[in-house]
């Protein structure tokens, strides 16, 4: 989830996050996530820089595909606010 979500006070309402991951827990396919704070970035041999701010946070779910991961997104208080929300495949093992 991104940072630019034009209603802040929306994205970031407690009480709505507590009932979007209620019902992604009801689903069985919530498998965590976190807020995000600051960092650095790092490359070898190179200056370290502050990581950017326009990440806030991630959640694991499981889908069968992007398609299917889509059906989480309603609820999502960064989505619902107008805030970009990324849908991303990690590798199976």
């Amino acid at each position: 989830m991104h940072q630019d979500a034009p209603n802040t006070e929306a994205a970031d309402d407690p009480i709505r996050w507590e009932q979007y991951l209620a019902e992604l827990v009801s689903t069985g396919h919530f498998d965590g996530g976190s807020s995000m704070g600051r960092g650095e970035r790092l490359r070898k041999n190179q200056s370290s820089q502050p990581a950017g701010n326009d990440l806030s946070g991630f959640i694991r779910v499981r889908a069968v595909n992007l398609e299917g991961a889509k059906q989480f997104l309603a609820g999502n208080p960064v989505y619902e606010a107008g805030g970009t929300v990324e849908i991303r495949e990690l590798p199976r093992t």
